[in-house]
């Protein structure tokens, strides 16, 4: 996946709680074997609607969105971070998610960022009035050009995956060299276990 450490640019206002995965990426395009296009199908519903946020000119291409309490509910498909960032989302900022969005996202390269609803609510004001938001993974700190300033908690071992990038694949190919030495061992003193070889 691709590393984050900055995100910076526009942010859509979206404001809304509760937003569940099937609001995210409807079922009908959970049949794909791929991630591209799904994009296509996010947040479907509220994009059926004429002159909705998120096909509106200024915010096609936006890195951030602002959400409600409680983003990310519902099932636990993946496909629900793999649209958003194919919409060309990175980061999520929002007074709370699900615990299972929060991971899948972390895990496909998004920064859910968990602020108080006071701070959601002045950034909010910010996208409102166009302005660009900067969110700095490193210092853990979101700014706006008007001097606000918010800091953020995150776990650290999921700032170490973003930073450098690692999904479960990446993190798992970190310890091959181990893994290799494991396996020479095993395959000296149980020689047996593997298939093919004879005793």
């Amino acid at each position: 996946m691709e590393a984050v450490s900055r995100v910076a640019g526009r942010a859509i206002p979206f404001g809304a709680k509760n937003i569940d995965t099937d609001i995210i990426i409807p079922a009908k395009w959970l049949k794909t074997m791929t991630r591209e296009g799904l994009g296509e199908g996010a947040f479907e519903s509220i994009r059926a609607k004429p002159g909705n946020i998120f096909d509106a000119p200024e915010n096609v291409g936006a890195p951030i969105l602002i959400a409600g309490d409680n983003f990310g509910c519902g099932s636990s498909r993946e496909h629900a971070a793999w649209a958003m960032l194919d919409l060309g989302i990175r980061a999520v900022i929002a007074p709370s998610y699900s615990d299972i969005y929060s991971s899948n996202a972390v895990k496909n390269g998004i920064l859910p960022i968990v602020l108080s609803q006071e701070a959601v609510n002045r950034l909010m004001e910010v996208a409102l009035a166009g302005e660009p938001i900067d969110i700095d993974l490193e210092t853990q700190t979101v700014t706006t050009p008007f001097q606000d300033r918010f800091s953020f908690d995150i776990d650290p071992f999921r700032k170490h995956c973003l930073l450098n990038g690692l999904d479960e694949v990446a993190l798992t190919l970190e310890q091959q060299e181990t893994i290799g030495q494991f396996e020479s061992r095993r395959a000296s003193a149980q020689g047996w276990l593997i298939a093919g070889t004879k005793n």
